[in-house]
């Protein structure tokens, strides 16, 4: 399985910035993808998932009503829409995928997701 990130960059606080990730290799519509963070010296942090059928989606408290993420399973790509960016939001964005059940539980634990891309830079400036 390769995913790979785009749409990364700079942009200044409150801009919006749009990220895309690409699923190749195995069939897109059979995972559910999910979106973490990561910032110089901080562990990686959960940010939103989606399950295999856009029925379900789930947010962390920190990005809640700012960010939407989507899938289009036609294009195997997942979308992380990113409005009213702050400087806290500053961090390298992953694109992960995961077998299993959607569980609330466990679509927030990067130890459940098998496989992730290289990541997109995404800098805030104030």
């Amino acid at each position: 399985v390769e995913l790979v990130e785009s749409g990364g960059g700079l942009v200044q606080a409150g801009d919006s910035l749009n990220l895309s990730c690409t699923l190749s290799g195995r069939i897109f519509g059979s995972y559910i993808m999910g979106w973490f963070r990561q910032a110089p010296g901080k562990e990686r942090q959960f940010v939103a998932a989606i399950s295999r059928g856009t029925t379900s989606t789930y947010y962390a408290d920190s990005v809640k009503g700012r960010f939407t993420i989507s899938r289009d399973n036609a294009k195997n790509t997942v979308y992380l829409q990113m409005s009213s960016l702050k400087p806290e939001d500053t961090a390298k964005y992953h694109c992960a995928a995961k077998s299993g059940p959607w569980m609330s539980t466990t679509v927030t634990m990067a130890l459940s997701y098998g496989d992730w891309g290289q990541g997109a830079q995404v800098t805030v400036s104030s």
